[in-house]
């Protein structure tokens, strides 16, 4: 998907969520999203970017699915180069965080989550043959 299709999806879903304190019902997702606030770890652009979540324990779980392509999406990336992010969650508002690359059984268990959450995750994995990161958001 090119940046400017990528970033046409996600204005109105970003509008919505804001507009809605985090509810984002016209596409489904309810109540289930993120807005990662994240600089380019090549560019320095900073940008924001919705995403599942699901709630871990004192923070939260984000998969870089990409929908299943074959290449981890550009925020992953720009997460893993500008760790210490804000976030704008449901109820919450803006929240500041530190990121971490899950491994191994970690990650398995939080890929199970999604997976479990919604099937779509499921033929995200089937569409490629790369592991699927997923990543926690502490509190800081």
């Amino acid at each position: 998907m090119s940046e400017s299709r990528h970033t046409n999806w996600n204005e109105p879903i970003i509008a919505e969520f804001r507009a809605n304190d985090g509810t984002v019902a016209s596409r489904g997702f309810g109540r289930s999203l993120v807005l990662l606030h994240h600089t380019g770890a090549k560019s320095g652009v900073e940008r924001v970017t919705p995403v599942m979540k699901i709630a871990d324990g004192d923070g939260w779980l984000v998969a870089a699915s990409k929908a299943g392509a074959d290449d981890h999406p550009a925020w992953y990336h720009n997460l893993l180069a500008h760790p210490d992010i804000m976030v704008e969650l449901p109820g919450e508002g803006e929240v500041a965080v530190h990121v971490e690359e899950l491994k191994g059984a970690e990650r398995d268990a939080g890929w199970e989550k999604f997976k479990a959450a919604s099937p779509g995750f499921q033929s995200y994995e089937a569409r490629t043959t790369r592991l699927i990161p997923v990543l926690k958001l502490h509190r800081r």
